[in-house]
Formats: structure tokens, sequence, C-alpha cells
């Protein structure tokens, strides 16, 4: 639970009904396959985002929107619970978004996604709230809402000097990333290459800061699974931060309890390699249990496992 001397963080984001199914093997293309598993949950990035921020011990307040439906009404009441400022939250008349997720036995997944009542977050809903958003200490956006909501958001903690944080996932190939100011964008290997147009790893570095440059992205995280996170900075600086071996059981919320954490333990004062180890604690340990949210630890449990961090090439 967060408490009220604690960092502030605005989240802009989805909320969905996590509709779960699991196999043996993914299906190929054009194959069926049958599951005697249907498990429901609750997610969305945004959401999942600021539960793991409210359980590192900040202040998380979501702007996103909910339907009127009993899921929207049941998703409100246990964000709040959980110590989630919901206030900016809409209720529309659409259904509440749903995400539809099939894990095979070694933790994979795919997930298609309906957004519903997430396509109402608009961008004048973010302008009513820039006092808000100007008054906290952050703010963490990722791709599952309109464009046009998440630029004005953060076009407004650019303007009042907020850190801006960005996951760029699911990647987004029209993001106008020059038209805004991001301090730290987080990314897997996949949406880096897709991000800056070539494999971060496989060209000079200095490529790679001339187009971080160009993007006005002052710092990327690359998350990379078992492997250690790689952290590109300005003047050449990179860092490679060790992860936490685990065996997964469910991948589904490990990239938003990476990226909530990671945002509330930057957004507190830690370093910046303290705070890529602890997010990567976060994001190992949230693939043991079985859903989004309810396996993301919170800061007690992150602290216990950084000391055992290994590194893995």
């Amino acid at each position: 639970m967060s408490d009220f001397s604690s960092p502030s963080i605005a989240v802009i984001g989805s909320l969905n009904i996590d509709y779960l199914t699991r196999v043996e093997c993914l299906p190929s293309p054009g194959e069926t396959l049958a599951s005697d598993c249907l498990e429901l949950y609750h997610g969305g990035k945004g959401a999942n985002q600021a539960i793991s921020i409210a359980r590192q011990g900040c202040q998380a307040r979501l702007y996103g929107a909910l339907g009127a439906d009993d899921a929207g009404v049941t998703y409100r009441k246990s964000l709040k619970e959980e110590g989630v400022d919901v206030t900016g939250i809409l209720t529309v008349p659409n259904k509440t978004g749903a995400a539809f997720i099939t894990i095979d036995d070694a933790g994979e997944n795919t997930i298609i996604t309906a957004s519903g009542a997430n396509e109402n977050l608009t961008a004048v809903h973010l302008l009513d709230s820039a006092p808000e958003i100007e008054a906290c200490q952050a703010l963490l956006g990722q791709f599952e809402i309109p464009t046009l909501a998440l630029v004005e958001a953060i076009g407004i903690a650019n303007r009042a000097e907020v850190p801006v944080i960005v996951n760029a996932s699911p990647f987004l190939p029209t993001f106008p990333w020059r038209e805004i100011q991001v301090d730290y964008a987080i990314a897997n290997e996949l949406e880096a290459t897709e991000l800056l147009e070539f494999s971060p790893f496989e060209e000079p570095e200095s490529m790679l800061q001339q187009r971080l440059h160009e993007m006005h992205i002052a710092h990327l995280i690359i998350t990379r699974g078992s492997k250690d996170t790689i952290v590109f900075s300005p003047g050449g600086n990179s860092l490679r931060v060790p992860t936490l071996p685990v065996l997964p059981v469910d991948t589904v919320g490990a990239g938003d309890a990476f990226a909530g954490c990671f945002a509330a333990r930057i957004t507190s004062g830690e370093s910046l390699d303290a705070a890529v180890k602890a997010a990567n604690c976060a994001g190992a340990l949230t693939t043991l249990g079985r859903g989004a949210q309810d396996p993301i630890p919170d800061r007690e449990r992150v602290n216990q496992h950084v000391e055992h961090l290994v590194k893995y090439d």
C-alpha cells in the first residue's frame, strides 16, 4: 500500500478483463486447440502498472476508462482496495476492455485485446486533469490507449518538467516520439528494434545514441527475459543489470510489474542501476504466479530478492 508522504505517479493507461486459457503449446495459424481451463482476472497495462507502483509504496493516480457494466464497477472497487487513486478513471457506456490470453506449458503467451471502454479516454479528459498531472513527480504511459490522449498527457508533463516514462508496448509504429520528450523508454528486444528501426545490439552504439537523440529519448531500457537488462544513457554510458533466475509459470504482466516498479523506485530517488535491479526482480517474481496482478510483489519482497541477483549473458 502507498502512503501519502511518498511520490505520486500519474499512470495513463488501459484497464481490461483478462480471459485466460492454458494449452500445452501455442496454436499455429489455422489450428484449433481445446483447453480445459478458462480463468478471469483483472488486467490492462495501465492498471497493472498502477498496482505495481502502489505495492512499491508510491501513490498511483490512474487515468483510464471503465465500462458502466458490472465488470467496470467491480474493477474500480478492486483498484481502490489496492490503494490506487481512481478519481481519474472515466465511466463510459461501452463495455469494459478485454484481453484474450493463451498461455502454453512453458509460460509463453499470445494476447489479443479488445479496447472497449479504453477507446473513450480522450485528450480533453487529460487536459482537464492537467493540474493533478502537473502535481505528480512522474508520468508513466503505454500504448493500449488512444495515442492522442497519451500525447496530451506527456505534453502536460513536459511543460511542467515532470519526468516521463514510456513503456513502448504494444509497439506502435506511428507514435510521435519526435514531438515529445521522454526521460525513460522501456522496451523488450523486439520493441526496441522496431523503435530504433535497427537492432540495438548489431550496430555501433554511436548510431543508437544518435537515434535516441533524434527521438527525444534520454534513456532506453531494454528488457531481455532471463538475460541482463541493458540500459543506454546519454554520453555513451550503458549498464548491464542482472535479472533474477526463475522458472516462469505465467509471463503475463511481468513487463508491467517491471515498468511500475521502475517508475516507483526511480521517482523515490534510487539510482538508475538500483531502480532497474528492483524492477528486474519485480518482473521475475510476477512470473511465479497466475494472472497479471495478483503475483505482483510488494516492496519488501522485491528488496529481499535484489541481493540474490545472478548475472546472465
